[in-house]
Order: structure tokens, then C-alpha cells, then sequence
């Protein structure tokens, strides 16, 4: 299990473990929060072509989904 803190979430690095249309490394680019400070949307973004996806960011947890950092 990835260890992740929702505070520091933003402008995060992180490597994709099954690699689709070449996306394969991701930066974190927008976290929005509702009034408790709970993250309530995430979007990531493709490295090679700047494609962005909305995600959960518990997805980021699972190892066989998601690397911490670029690989």
C-alpha cells in the first residue's frame, strides 16, 4: 500500500503499473476540498500529452495500480 496524505497530494508524481495510450507517469493537478477539508475531487494529469482524468484519490493507495514518483 502506497502511503498517501491528502495534504500533500497536490503537484504529486506518480507512475501508472499498467501503461494505456502511452500514459504511463501522472502529476497531480487539482485537488478541490469541501468545508471539513475533505478532498472531494482530484484530477490527474498525463505527463506526455496532458491528458486530464478525474480519479479517487484513494485509487492511489493500491500498488498494483499506482507508483509513487516517476519509474
Amino acid at each position: 500500500m502506497n502511503s498517501v496524505n491528502p495534504k500533500a497530494l497536490l503537484h504529486s508524481k506518480w507512475t501508472k503499473k499498467h501503461v494505456e495510450n502511452r500514459e504511463k507517469h501522472f502529476v497531480i493537478t487539482k485537488v478541490e476540498r469541501d468545508e471539513d477539508n475533505r478532498v472531494i475531487e482530484c484530477l490527474i494529469q498525463a505527463v506526455i500529452n496532458l491528458n486530464e482524468y478525474s480519479i479517487d484519490w484513494r485509487d492511489l493507495k493500491d500498488v498494483s495500480l499506482w507508483r509513487q514518483g516517476w519509474q
